[in-house]
């Protein structure tokens, strides 16, 4: 069995669908109730493959809230994602997905110390953080470039976030995998981008403001900092944003001529799947369209590979994402590839 560990994007988010799911407790509840909120298993999954096997698994809610970061309310954060993992875990669940901030929130806090969670001791080979298949998914959205007009072997590409685990490996599946003419490399950390540059034999680091005017392609694997005002009219036109982040929130700071979204990381299935969860969270059709983080715990069900397949910082080889991707496709998932257009 597989499961899903997940959380919603916002306190009204949160409260709308608690009284949706019929959680009225939960609905009225502010923030520090939330804070003290145990996870949930609050849906039961069936997918059934392309090649017609089928696997149930669960959908664990967190109760974690991006505002309990934004008020520094960082041990309840970190407990959260403990207790839904140990909770996965108890219930019988195989291998777990880590979506959103989940796997963000344990790696940059390094959650691996604290194996123990109360009676619990947490066995990491149950989980994934699911970075391999959504990096090889974005990877195969570039490509779809290639319907506005943009041939790779002449555009540059801006990787936002380039460092990060996900960062990391769309990059080095372009340095191995595919022609571009220049990668430019967007991060915060000086050193890291240059232990990246150094690991690839390529790649222009430059700030945000000077890059984005730059390239035909950009791929955001983190989040805008604040205060960053760019002009979408001094960027190239045409030019492809793939929104590798979650929530999806580029396309609002871009939305202009000439300019064209793509909800990155998102995967499509070629059979309905049997859930109420996806409803929630505004995907287009919810019946078959999924983060690709969520789809990598069901590939590894179906496949029984019953490991941590994704796991630590800057891991992920194009080997690794090779693999996953064939089979992505043998159970009948393909990337999103509908552009929203400025």
């Amino acid at each position: 069995m597989f499961g899903l560990i997940g959380h919603l994007t916002s306190l009204d988010h949160a409260q709308a669908v608690a009284r949706d799911l019929g959680y009225p407790e939960y609905a009225d509840q502010g923030l520090d109730f939330w804070c003290s909120a145990p996870p949930q298993i609050v849906d039961t999954i069936k997918v059934t493959s392309a090649t017609g096997q089928q696997i149930e698994g669960r959908y664990v809610e967190s109760c974690f809230l991006p505002e309990m970061l934004a008020a520094r309310r960082i041990k309840a954060a970190t407990r959260k994602i403990l207790n839904a993992m140990a909770h996965a875990q108890k219930n019988g669940i195989d291998i777990t997905a880590l979506g959103g901030f989940s796997s963000i929130i344990f790696e940059n806090f390094n959650l691996n110390r604290f194996r123990q969670v109360r009676n619990t001791e947490l066995e990491f080979e149950r989980f994934t953080t699911g970075n391999t298949h959504t990096a090889y998914i974005i990877c195969r959205q570039i490509e779809a470039a290639a319907k506005i007009g943009i041939n790779l072997s002449e555009a540059t590409v801006a990787v936002c976030g380039a460092t990060g685990d996900i960062g990391s490996a769309v990059c080095r599946w372009l340095t191995q995998k595919t022609d571009i003419k220049d990668l430019l490399l967007v991060a915060r950390n000086q050193e890291r981008i240059s232990l990246l540059q150094e690991e690839l034999g390529r790649g222009i680091a430059m700030p945000l403001e000077v890059a984005l005017p730059k390239a035909d392609i950009v791929v955001w694997v983190a989040s805008m900092a604040k205060g960053v005002d760019i002009d979408p009219k001094s960027l190239k036109q045409p030019c492809l944003m793939i929104d590798g982040g979650y929530p999806k929130n580029i396309a609002t700071h871009f939305n202009a001529p000439g300019i064209y979204g793509l909800n990155g990381g998102i995967v499509e299935h070629m059979l309905d799947i049997d859930w109420k969860i996806m409803g929630i969270v505004n995907m287009d059709v919810p019946a078959r369209q999924l983060f690709a983080c969520f789809a990598e715990s069901m590939l590894l069900e179906f496949e029984k590979w019953y490991t941590n397949f994704s796991w630590g910082r800057n891991q992920i080889t194009v080997e690794k994402m090779e693999r996953i991707g064939e089979a992505s496709v043998r159970h009948g998932f393909k990337p999103l590839m509908e552009f929203s257009a400025g």
